[in-house]
């Protein structure tokens, strides 16, 4: 199963003629996102196969964080790898699945780290599952690759976005200058753009979160919930919605389209874990999105993007989405 050949014409088109904040976008970024985009077309077209070519299933295998991985865990992990290791700009790239970071041919100075398959646990229950990217930039170009090239702060990404494999495969894409959204015209094989300039709304009555954990959170966060279920006859004086498909880029995607806020708070169950999602190739990523986006996002005493990683698998707790929510979220947090 090789990358498809089949380049994003229209998601090319794009890249060439957009600027970023008065600029071009440079030629290798351009490079390395059409190979992403290309990759991500192949991969939309396993997922969609499924058990009609035996992809479903555990492949009796666990990742670097002792997680058992899905047979498409794996080929997605592979598939993205050989779909961008060509390319020319292209320094080296991290996986969540992979404990070690890896060096390719490219003389390059860009760092490419994925989650190759976010919410792999629905595969086999056909519930949208998705690839989460982030790119950086290499400090020191000439130096040889290592772990520590990867350890910037989410305010270092120069992208980030998402592929959504659902109903339609769509992806969100930020250059620090706003989010767009394409989505794959099955027929071509093109990336069509959909939507300029998303914005989330800073109020919602939505919310995303895994209640059956409620007696394991600390107390912000509790209290922030048991406001948002008091509906209209409590403090917040309305009604809010809950919503949870336990695939952070389904969900991510969801608030991003129509707002709300998204949570996978600490609990106490590993009170050892600052929580349960990477900084790396989920955390940071999706709150370069939505902060683009007007919205944003906290691990509950700081904002997610200015943390300094200290480890490329480091765990963290999330809270993003609706600006006024999040602030409360902080505020809560800060009277503890």
């Amino acid at each position: 199963m090789n990358a498809s050949t089949n380049s994003n014409i229209q998601f090319k088109h794009y890249l060439e003629t957009s600027k970023v904040k008065g600029l071009a976008i440079p030629a290798g970024l351009q490079q390395l996102l059409l190979a992403v985009a290309d990759t991500c077309t192949t991969l939309s077209h396993e997922v969609a196969q499924g058990a009609l070519i035996g992809l479903l299933g555990s492949a009796g295998t666990g990742n670097v964080q002792g997680e058992v991985q899905q047979k498409l865990d794996i080929i997605a992990n592979d598939l993205l790898i050989e779909g961008v290791q060509a390319c020319k700009s292209l320094a080296g790239l991290a996986s969540e699945e992979m404990e070690l970071p890896v060096a390719v041919q490219g003389t390059g100075d860009y760092l490419l780290l994925f989650d190759p398959l976010d919410g792999s646990s629905n595969i086999d229950v056909n519930v949208s599952i998705g690839t989460i990217f982030s790119i950086l930039k290499k400090q020191d170009p000439t130096a040889p690759l290592q772990t520590a090239d990867f350890l910037l702060s989410g305010r270092h990404q120069v992208a980030a976005g998402y592929v959504v494999y659902g109903p339609q495969t769509t992806m969100a894409l930020t250059l620090g200058d706003g989010v767009v959204m394409f989505t794959l015209n099955k027929d071509t094989g093109q990336f069509v753009l959909i939507k300029h300039a998303v914005q989330i709304s800073p109020a919602t009555k939505e919310f995303a979160i895994n209640m059956s954990n409620m007696r394991h959170w600390a107390e912000p966060v509790r209290r922030y919930i048991e406001e948002c279920l008091a509906g209209v006859s409590g403090e917040r004086d309305k009604d809010f919605n809950m919503r949870w498909i336990a695939s952070m880029v389904a969900d991510v995607h969801r608030v991003l389209s129509r707002g709300g806020i998204f949570m996978y708070p600490w609990d106490q169950r590993e009170p050892h874990k600052p929580g349960k999602l990477r900084l790396m190739y989920e955390a940071n990523p999706m709150s370069f999105l939505v902060e683009q986006a007007g919205g944003a996002s906290t691990n509950g005493e700081h904002l997610i993007m200015d943390l300094q990683p200290s480890d490329l698998h480091e765990r963290v707790s999330v809270m993003l989405g609706s600006k006024d929510e999040i602030e409360r979220l902080q505020r809560y947090h800060a009277k503890v």
